[in-house]
């Protein structure tokens, strides 16, 4: 692992946590705690402060405050050369000043970062949840009870973008699941369109051919009627012929009889 990043939310200095992997003797243990060089053998629950801890059962604020950071916000650790560093949240209170260079800094980062200034940004939330997490700190050095309130708010409004960044998450999602649908939709359409065209062609093709079939029979009776009608007109004017020609002859033979 890398040191962490630079933070807004202000540290201790590191305390070095070295495991002893040579066995010098039977007799060390395997956790030393030192700021700067280990320390005495056995396990150290917290970086040494010059005293030792009371003995009296009166509770110590510094003390119970640093519990209540720590509580609130867990100290960092990270490998360097194969040796453990531990950085806890600082429990010196703030000044003013502080604030003000708080904001300077929240301000310095948004810009060095280049974080968006509307719509979701990942490193804009980043940022600010450090600024809400260092104004915790210095809220609860004064005062545990709103440190503790503030925490509630925090770890709210953490739930809610997480249940809201879920909502997204699926929203976008199903918006895709239904645009992959409507493109396989829409390929289908184009499909069924494409061999709609197809058959209205075959089917216009099939209209032609019959409307010329239908245009040729009409051609071929209509001549034949009137080859029938040319052959029938003949008929009747031979048959009016020769009725004529019967009736004059029959003239012609009662005048004879007569005579």
């Amino acid at each position: 692992m890398i040191p962490p990043a630079d933070s807004l939310l202000k540290y201790d200095t590191p305390v070095l946590v070295s495991r002893n992997t040579e066995k010098r003797s039977p007799k060390a243990r395997s956790l030393k705690v030192s700021p700067q060089q280990p320390g005495p053998s056995g396990p150290v629950p917290q970086p040494p402060k010059g005293k030792l801890p009371s003995t009296s059962c009166v509770p110590d604020p510094a003390k119970q405050a640093e519990e209540i950071l720590n509580a609130i916000l867990p100290p960092r650790e990270w490998v360097e050369d194969t040796q453990l560093w531990i950085q806890q949240v600082s429990s010196t209170p703030s000044t003013r000043m502080d604030v003000v260079h708080l904001q300077e800094q929240l301000d310095l980062k948004l810009q060095q970062r280049q974080a968006r200034e509307t719509g979701i940004c990942p490193v804009r939330r980043e940022l600010y949840s450090q600024c809400f997490d260092e104004l915790i700190r210095e809220v609860t050095i004064n005062c545990a009870e709103r440190g503790l309130l503030l925490l509630r708010v925090r770890d709210e409004i953490r739930m809610t973008i997480a249940a809201y960044q879920t909502l997204y998450e699926s929203s976008v999602a199903f918006g895709m699941r239904k645009a992959l649908q409507a493109e396989q939709g829409k390929s289908d359409m184009e499909r069924k369109i494409a061999d709609l065209e197809t058959e209205k062609r075959d089917l216009e093709r099939q209209v032609n051919e019959q409307k010329a079939k239908c245009e040729a029979t009409e051609k071929r009776e209509s001549e034949r009627r009137q080859v029938e009608e040319k052959k029938h007109n003949e008929e009747i004017q031979f048959l009016k012929r020769t009725n004529q020609q019967l009736k004059v002859k029959e003239r012609i033979c009662g005048f004879l009889f007569v005579e």
